[in-house]
Parts: structure tokens; C-alpha cells; sequence
């Protein structure tokens, strides 16, 4: 079979070589950066390589692709959240109890990985759809089944509301939740437990005073 690549065009997985930790975690964390900004689809490896202040071809050199990027960007954000809630299921906690320390997971998650988080909040549903992808997926329907399960289990023991809808109270927290990511950044006023205690002060008790 003729070989149709022309001579002058590098291969990028012969000259790919290793970065060091520290150095794949910086350039990994640009990239988080320009595709939480711009979109996937619009970032080109061209973007990512200005951003972080070296020529496309060097990228290369530590990435295949930006798909290769963006995978790692998000597998590691997930791997890390997934440690923190699977402790927290673990942990035989109550059912209010459960959910205070899976939105407290939830905000340190945003403060390690604000742009990952961003990236996944956008993006998610349609890569999802590419075998690469596949376990975005995989995570939500675990993640709903851990958050319903736990507001279930709430309202039988009478911690919660009976007449709640579980799956819009559900939708209301995941996405009060995670909505952070488009405000929140590092280094605040207040530190991401912080945040989730005021949070949780609203949402489960209430703004109002009670009278």
C-alpha cells in the first residue's frame, strides 16, 4: 500500500516523548483553560500551544491531539470527584448528612478543577456520543443514581419533605451546584467549604424566617 503522508510531515506519535509531571499538569491545565473559553469545537491545538506559550509543534511533542487533552482533562477530573463521593457513600452517613458532604465534595471539586468541571458542564452531552467518550455517560447516570438515591432515602426516614419531587429537587441541586464553575475561582473570599455550608444553609433550610 502506498504511503500517501508526505516526508515533511512529522509523526507525531514517533516523536511524542514524556513531559514531566509537573510540566503536563501546567499544560493540561491551559488547555482546560482555552476549552472551557472557547469551546471545543472552536479550540485548535494552535490555541492551546499560544496560550501556554510554545509553537504547535512542540505541543505535539506531549500530545497526540486536543481530543487526547481533553480526555485526560476530564477522566482526571472524574477519577478524583468519584474518590471523594464514593468515601462519602461509603461512610454510612444519614441521608442530610450524605448530601452535605457530597456538595461539600462538590465545591472542593470545583476549586481543584474549575475549568474541567466548565468543560464537562458544556460539552458532556454530545461527546458522550463518541466511544472515547463513552464514560461521560457512564458518570451521570451513576451520579443521578447516587444523588436520587439519597433523597429517597431521606424522605423515607422523614428527614426530607414527603411531598417533594425528587427528581426536580435533584436537577435544582446538581445545577445550583455546578454552576459555580462559571463564577467561582481559586483563591476567593471564601474557601470552597465555605461555599458549601452557605449553600447548604439555603437549600435546606430556607432563606426565610420562620415565624
Amino acid at each position: 500500500m502506498p504511503n500517501n503522508v508526505p516526508d515533511n510531515v512529522p509523526d507525531k506519535k514517533k516523536n511524542q516523548v514524556t513531559a514531566s509531571p509537573e510540566r503536563r499538569r501546567e499544560l493540561l491545565g491551559t488547555a482546560a483553560e482555552v476549552f472551557a473559553a472557547q469551546g471545543y469545537n472552536a479550540t485548535t491545538v494552535r490555541k492551546i500551544a499560544d496560550a501556554a506559550g510554545m509553537l504547535a509543534g512542540s505541543l505535539y511533542y506531549h500530545f497526540d491531539s486536543k481530543e487526547s487533552m481533553l480526555d485526560e482533562i476530564l477522566s482526571t477530573f472524574l477519577d478524583e470527584l468519584w474518590q471523594g463521593y464514593d468515601a462519602v457513600l461509603a461512610a454510612g452517613l444519614g441521608p442530610r448528612e450524605t448530601i452535605e458532604a457530597l456538595v461539600t465534595e462538590s465545591f472542593r471539586e470545583i476549586d481543584r478543577h474549575r475549568a474541567a468541571v466548565a468543560i464537562y458542564q458544556k460539552e458532556s452531552r454530545h461527546l458522550s456520543a463518541q466511544p472515547r467518550f463513552r464514560y461521560l455517560a457512564d458518570s451521570q447516570q451513576k451520579f443521578e443514581k447516587a444523588w436520587l438515591g439519597t433523597l429517597e432515602r431521606g424522605v423515607e426516614a422523614r428527614v426530607f419533605r414527603a411531598d417533594l419531587d425528587i427528581r426536580l429537587t435533584y436537577r435544582f441541586v446538581r445545577d445550583t451546584v455546578w454552576v459555580a464553575a462559571s463564577w467561582y475561582r481559586p483563591g476567593g473570599l471564601h474557601s470552597p467549604d465555605e461555599i458549601a455550608r452557605q449553600y447548604l444553609s439555603m437549600v435546606l433550610d430556607g432563606i426565610a424566617l420562620r415565624t
